[in-house]
C-alpha cells in the first residue's frame, strides 16, 4: 500500500518516533497542569464538562478540515502547522489563568484540540503507510511506547516546579512549566521543516484516474469520488470511536472503582492499564508480522477483550477490577491493527478518509458521559461496565467482517 521500502523508511520512523516522545512529554504537562487551572478557577462540574466538549468538539468540527489541509500540504507541513497551533494553545492558557477568564480557557481548549486533530490526521497516515503494510500495527506500536514514556517522564519534570498534591494552587506558578512547553512545541515545529520525512503515497494515491478507471491498477476497487461510498471506512470510524472510548475508561474509571470497593493505593489501578498497554504493544513490537499478522491478533484481541467485558461485570467487583487493565491489553493493538484496514483501497482519499477516523477519537469523551450516567442509574459502577460489551461487540464485527465490506477483493494483512 506504499511505495517505501525497508531500508529507507528507519530513519523516518526514527524522527517520528523522537516526535511522539516529545509530543507526550509536552502533553503529560499540559495534561498535569490543566487541574491545576481548574481548581485555580474554581470550576464547576458543569464547567469542567464545557471544558471537555471543547477540547473535543475539536475532532468533530475541524477532522474532515484536517484532512483536506493535510491532502493540500502534504504530511510533513500538515505536522509542522499543529505544533506552531498547539504552541498558541498552549500560550492561550497563561492569559486564562492571569485573567481567570473560563470562555479564554474554553478557547485555548479548542485551539488546543484543533492542533491534536490535525497532528493526528497527518501522523497516523504517515506511519501506516511508512513501510510494509502488513507492519502497520507494529510501528504504531512503537509509537504508543514512544508517546507513553514521554507521558511518564512529564510529571518527573513538572515536580521541579509544582507542588503535584495540589495543596497550594497559584496559578502564577504554572507560567514557566507552560512557557517551557510552548518553547518544545516550537522547537518540534522547526525541527520538523529540517526532518528526513519524505512525502509519501498510499497505493494509487496520485495515479490517473483513467488508469484507475480502465482498472490497470489495484489500488481502488472501483474508483470512487467520495469516502462516504467506502463502508470499510466508515465501518473503522465507528470501531475506533468505541476503542478511544473504552481504552480511555479502562485508563480513568479503575481509580473510581478502587475508591467504590474502600482499596488502598487507588491510582495504582490505573497504572496497571498503562503497564497492560504497554505489554501489548511490545507483543506486538514482537509478534507482528513475524509471527501472526495484525489482522489475526485484532481477531484474537477483540474477542479476548469482550471475553473480559463479560467478567467484569460477572466476577465479584474484588476480583473483577483486575479484568479492567486486561481489557486495556487486550485491545491495545486496536488501534494500529484498524488503520491499514480502514484506509485500504482509497488511493488518492486517503488523507481525506484519515480525517474521518481521526474523527473517532470524541469517543474518549462520549463514552465516558455514558459511563457516568450508567454509574449514576444503576448506583453502581460495575454495572456500568457493561457498555463494554456493546463497544466490544462492534469491534469484533470489524475484526471478522465489517473491514472488507464494500471490498471487491479482500485486503491481505
Amino acid at each position: 500500500m506504499n511505495n517505501h521500502t525497508n531500508s529507507n523508511y528507519l530513519i523516518p520512523l526514527m524522527f517520528v518516533g523522537m516526535l511522539f516522545l516529545l509530543l507526550g512529554f509536552a502533553l503529560g504537562i499540559n495534561g498535569l497542569l490543566i487541574p491545576f487551572l481548574q481548581k485555580g478557577l474554581s470550576l464547576s462540574n458543569a464547567d469542567s464538562y464545557l471544558v471537555l466538549t471543547a477540547t473535543f468538539s475539536a475532532f468533530v468540527v475541524l477532522g474532515y478540515p484536517s484532512g483536506m489541509l493535510v491532502k493540500a500540504l502534504g504530511y510533513k507541513k500538515g505536522i509542522m502547522i499543529s505544533f506552531v497551533v498547539f504552541a498558541i494553545g498552549l500560550y492561550l492558557f497563561i492569559p486564562s489563568a492571569k485573567y481567570e477568564s473560563l470562555p479564554l480557557f474554553l478557547i485555548a481548549s479548542f485551539v488546543s484540540g484543533a492542533a491534536n486533530t490535525l497532528l493526528q490526521a497527518a501522523v497516523n497516515p504517515y506511519i501506516t503507510i511508512l513501510g510494509p503494510i502488513n507492519s502497520a500495527a507494529k510501528r504504531m506500536s512503537i509509537m504508543v511506547i514512544s508517546n507513553r514514556t514521554g507521558w511518564a517522564i512529564a510529571p518527573i519534570f513538572l515536580a521541579l516546579f509544582l507542588d503535584l498534591s495540589q495543596a497550594n494552587v497559584r496559578l502564577s506558578d504554572i507560567y514557566l512549566p507552560f512557557y517551557i512547553i510552548i518553547g518544545v512545541f516550537v522547537l518540534l515545529g522547526i525541527a520538523t521543516g529540517f526532518a528526513p520525512l519524505p512525502e509519501i503515497k498510499a497505493e494509487g494515491e496520485g495515479e490517473e484516474r483513467e488508469r484507475a478507471e480502465s482498472a490497470k491498477i489495484e489500488s481502488i476497487d472501483p474508483p470512487k469520488k467520495h469516502i462516504w461510498q467506502f463502508p470499510h471506512l466508515l465501518l473503522g470510524m465507528v470501531t475506533l470511536f468505541f476503542y478511544v472510548g473504552v481504552d480511555t475508561l479502562a485508563l480513568v474509571s479503575p481509580v473510581d472503582f478502587a475508591n467504590t470497593l474502600g482499596l488502598n493505593n487507588p491510582e495504582r489501578y490505573t497504572m496497571h492499564t498503562v503497564v497492560a498497554t504497554s505489554v501489548g504493544c511490545v507483543l506486538g513490537i514482537i509478534l507482528i508480522p513475524r509471527y501472526i499478522s495484525q489482522l489475526a491478533i485484532l481477531q484474537i484481541g477483540s474477542l479476548t477483550g469482550l471475553f473480559f467485558s463479560f467478567l467484569i461485570v460477572l466476577l465479584p467487583p474484588q476480583v473483577a477490577i483486575h479484568f479492567v487493565s486486561l481489557v486495556s491489553f487486550a485491545i491495545s493493538l486496536v488501534w494500529g491493527a484498524v488503520w491499514p484496514l480502514a484506509i485500504a483501497r482509497l488511493g488518492n482519499l486517503t488523507k481525506t478518509g484519515a480525517s474521518v477516523l481521526v474523527m473517532a477519537i470524541v469517543g474518549g469523551a462520549i463514552l465516558p458521559l455514558c459511563f457516568g450516567w450508567l454509574k449514576d442509574v444503576t448506583l453502581d459502577i460495575q454495572k456500568a461496565y457493561w457498555l463494554f460489551v456493546p463497544a466490544l461487540l462492534f469491534i469484533v464485527f470489524y475484526a471478522f467482517k465489517g473491514y472488507k465490506i464494500g471490498l471487491e477483493k479482500e485486503p491481505e494483512y
